[in-house]
């Protein structure tokens, strides 16, 4: 039985309709293969900048003020949206000869979230490996920042947290329980930001990777806290050209801080 002209017409037409519609089916995985999500938080806190706040401080104390300085400027996270820089505390837990240091951020009454920790471990005499790691929910996996510094041991704050009888340091401030040399700033904006920190980002001696050096952290018995309050929203655009741009919202929260004399 021959096909007229009409029918092959017809044919190819339902042969092209259905080539469409396969394509159709597959772009959108192709597409999600090109997105990239990006947190706003991490624009807030430069781990570059911590990290070389860190190597400049003598101990865990001066480095916490030094962290919420606004004459510094290293911090400029408002996890909660409500136009105040969140305070973030220190927190040090030891196993062996490994220290883990939190960067943590009270939201409410036993309430934390965790935006980073530095990572320590020693290995030998004057041989350390030192890593910042920043909290998955915020700088997305694997982000970590580490130095080649060889001579990490002649940093004034690892001599100090690896000196004999070393206590832990564990901030004693918390939710509505600030020190008083603190004092509530505003949020400024990213270019603003960079333009500040560019001082600590602008030296070489931390460069972001995505492997992590210090093996030994799995010792340290500690369990990251994620607070509820801090709630993202990922609105994802495509322009024609294939352009990808990923736009963060957090639900703002009601946060009353209340200062006290430690």
């Amino acid at each position: 039985m021959k096909i007229g002209t009409g029918g092959k017409m017809k044919q190819r037409f339902a042969t092209s309709i259905l080539l469409l519609s396969l394509l159709v089916s597959v772009w959108p995985v192709f597409a999600q293969d090109r997105v990239t999500v990006t947190s706003e938080a991490a624009e807030g806190l430069d781990l570059i900048a911590v990290g070389q706040l860190f190597k400049d401080s003598e101990n865990l104390e001066a480095f916490e003020k030094a962290l919420n300085d606004p004459q510094v400027g290293v911090n400029n996270l408002d996890l909660d949206d409500d136009g105040e820089v969140d305070f973030i505390r220190v927190v040090e837990e030891v196993a062996e000869g490994t220290h883990l240091v939190i960067l943590q951020v009270p939201l409410a009454e036993n309430e934390f979230q965790d935006v980073a920790t530095i990572e320590i471990e020693k290995e030998g005499e004057e041989k350390y490996n030192f890593q910042v790691h920043g909290n998955e929910a915020i700088y997305g996996g694997d982000y970590y920042v580490a130095s080649p510094d060889i001579h990490i041991y002649r940093w004034p704050i690892i001599t100090f947290v690896y000196r004999p009888a070393y206590r832990p340091y564990r901030s004693v401030f918390r939710f509505g329980f600030y020190p008083r040399w603190h004092r509530p700033y505003r949020p400024v904006t990213v270019n603003v930001y960079r333009t500040r920190t560019v001082r600590y980002t602008g030296r070489t001696t931390f460069a972001v990777t995505r492997t992590t050096r210090v093996k030994s952290v799995n010792k340290v018995n500690y369990t990251a806290r994620t607070s509820t309050r801090v709630k993202k929203k990922t609105t994802v655009t495509r322009s024609s050209s294939g352009k990808t741009t990923v736009k963060k919202e957090r639900t703002k929260t009601t946060k009353t801080k209340v200062r006290r004399k430690p």
